[in-house]
């Protein structure tokens, strides 16, 4: 997910992930760019290709850019109508075959076993704790296997966003807070500018907090 998480207040869903973010993607006919997160391509295109699972992954972008570079993929996210929308767009990729989407919770998560690669990329949620969405991503790395965190950094957000809330997001220094140093080496550990343009056409630059972690036991 690119961009701001909302408020309880935007849309009725009774504490339902699920009714939350189908009501915002039937909200717009299509809600982010199509092209993968910058994070996302910057971290991943020097790593082998393996298995791969990318946390909320939207409407797609995302995992359908790591099945073109030959990664098999498995994409999770809480929205029918986003995993609707990714499947569509899977169906029309010569690499859509090599993603698998998956409807599940990652505040209620089951597990799919572990992958060379776990991306988790902008999983903010007034319903999910940001802590919750590292633990998952940690249990489904392998050893040996990268886990990719990225997120808005709570000092760096768009000056249009209504979001004043610092919780969902999170700094550098509380995601290594929250590592294990015997089990993750970690990699890339920064804030990274990065340019945007709102919904209306304006532009800013905000902050991205970025780990990059091999995990090693």
């Amino acid at each position: 997910m690119e961009e701001d998480v909302l408020e309880d207040k935007d849309l009725g869903h009774d504490g339902d992930a699920g009714a939350l973010w189908d009501a915002m993607y039937r909200s717009r006919d299509r809600v982010w760019s199509g092209n993968p997160n910058v994070q996302l391509v910057a971290e991943a295109s020097d790593l082998e290709p393996g298995t791969a699972l990318d946390l909320g992954c939207g409407e797609g972008a995302d995992a359908l850019w790591l099945a073109g570079r030959g990664w098999r993929v498995t994409a999770v996210d809480v929205s029918a109508v986003a995993l609707e929308r990714a499947a569509r767009h899977g169906a029309a990729s010569p690499h859509g075959a090599r993603v698998r989407w998956i409807y599940d919770d990652v505040a209620a998560w089951t597990g799919l076993g572990t992958f060379d690669l776990v991306s988790a990329q902008y999983l903010h949620s007034p319903l999910l704790p940001w802590t919750t969405s590292l633990r998952t991503a940690e249990q489904c790395a392998s050893v040996g296997g990268t886990l990719l965190m990225v997120g808005h950094h709570p000092d760096g957000l768009a000056p249009w966003s209504h979001h004043t809330d610092p919780k969902p997001y999170f700094t550098p220094e509380q995601l290594a807070a929250e590592l294990r140093p015997d089990q993750w080496l970690i990699q890339v550990l920064e804030s990274r500018p990065r340019e945007i343009t709102g919904h209306d056409g304006q532009h800013a630059t905000i902050q991205d907090t970025v780990l990059r972690a091999r995990r090693i036991a």
